[in-house]
């Protein structure tokens, strides 16, 4: 068995694992690497830890800190409840005003995961109180949340550039967000309706006595939570904005900025740092920096060509995106589509290009971030066990599990076709 082989073998091995296990991928990513690397490939252990992407790590870990220390001093709860006050009125308006706070949310640092295990709560509270299916709501959080996921200044956004800066794809952080949030906000609006939300436009708004003890209790939390702002959430707030200009005007280093933020917040005790660091999602951050040093070992062995190919039999030129973002999103359905799969199939698109004899880098990499994205709707994925978790009183959960997961099935064939329609 050639070293190509037996690389993309620990490959296919670390995703089947991460599948079925709850073992964290990125942990034995790291281990298989220096396996293969070392004690098959015969590469010194040092060019092994080189793979580790220190740069990424780093800025993965300054912008979760700060965003961390957002959440636990109240800065973005109180955003979150201050914007869904918006929300009264018409039932039918309900779910669209959550998408575009979701979105919002996402987009300006927090990310998909930290935006829905926000916003699902109050949503679901919700859409108890208006009477709204609980699906209609899930679809319209959880696609919003991955609709602004690839913003510059979120985790997941910051992953996605620093590959495709890699790949040769300059410049092109602003047109990967803006595709992702077309397709997504396309997806999730085309379901609402789809699925009935159009008749809620025409559904009176429920007076106090039709809303259940434990629903009136959700919102009446979330009315307290709109408290006036302290001089540490008004801080954070001009921290978070400073971030965000400094990143798209200034082209500074989002990473450091963050980690700068951060320390600036610390020191004026405007935020608990030690509670803030055991919030910061480590286990994404060591899933997404341990795939990439697998990555960077099957780039030495030959093992990424060898997947490529695979995957250039499959695909044409004209066929590609539909091809990448079927495979991309079926894979994302039980894998972490951050922590896994965008690391792994990402860097394969030169070679995919190469292979097939023409191709748009930029459709592909599009394809490949919106496919699996979509798919995490289903209740296996994390925001669509989010939406679960926080279905309000009477839902049948059963019912809400079968349609989350036939909806989040669904999208690998939806997605693949929308892709191929729009890239």
């Amino acid at each position: 068995m050639s070293l190509a082989t037996i690389s993309l073998a620990a490959l296919v091995l670390a995703l089947v694992v991460s599948c079925v296990s709850s073992v964290n991928i990125g942990v034995l990513s790291i281990v298989l690497a220096w396996m293969v690397g070392t004690y098959v490939g015969n590469i010194p252990v040092a060019e092994v830890i080189a793979g580790f992407p220190t740069p990424l790590f780093l800025t993965l870990a300054g912008v979760t800190l700060l965003f961390s220390q957002a959440q636990v001093n109240g800065t973005l709860d109180g955003l979150a409840h201050r914007a869904i006050r918006l929300c009264r009125g018409n039932t039918g308006v309900v779910p669209m005003m959550f998408f575009v706070l979701t979105a919002a949310l996402s987009s300006i640092g927090p990310g998909n995961i930290a935006s829905c295990a926000l916003m699902a709560p109050i949503g679901m509270a919700a859409a108890g109180r208006y009477g709204i299916p609980p699906f209609l709501m899930a679809i319209m959080i959880a696609n919003a949340a991955s609709a602004g996921s690839v913003s510059p200044v979120a985790p997941t956004g910051i992953i996605v550039n620093n590959i495709a800066a890699n790949i040769g794809l300059a410049n092109t952080a602003w047109p990967i967000y803006r595709n992702n949030m077309i397709v997504h906000t396309i997806v999730a609006f085309s379901g609402y309706f789809l699925f009935g939300g159009w008749r809620l436009f025409s559904r009176p708004r429920p007076e106090a006595g039709e809303v259940t003890a434990e629903t009136r209790a959700e919102l009446d939390g979330a009315d307290s939570a709109a408290a006036p702002f302290q001089w540490r959430q008004w801080l954070t707030l001009a921290v978070m904005v400073a971030l965000i200009i400094s990143v798209v005007f200034f082209n500074l280093n989002v990473g450091l900025v963050a980690f700068t933020g951060a320390v600036l917040l610390t020191f004026a005790r405007a935020a608990d740092e030690s509670l803030a660091v055991r919030q910061m999602p480590w286990k994404v951050i060591l899933m997404v920096c341990g795939v990439t040093t697998l990555i960077a070992i099957l780039e030495k062995t030959g093992g990424m060509d060898l997947f490529t190919d695979i995957l250039a039999r499959l695909a044409t030129p004209e066929s590609s995106t539909a091809v990448t973002a079927f495979f991309t999103g079926l894979v994302s359905i039980y894998s972490s589509t951050t922590g896994v799969v965008l690391p792994a199939f990402l860097p394969m698109v030169p070679g995919l290009i190469e292979r097939m004899g023409g191709g748009d880098a930029m459709a592909l990499v599009s394809s490949m971030i919106v496919s699996g994205h979509l798919v995490d709707v289903s209740p296996v994925s994390t925001l669509g066990a989010l939406c679960m978790a926080a279905a309000p009183a009477g839902t049948d959960l059963r019912v809400f599990f079968r349609q989350l997961l036939a909806w989040g099935i669904s999208m690998s064939l939806v997605g693949a076709l929308l892709c191929w329609l729009v890239f």
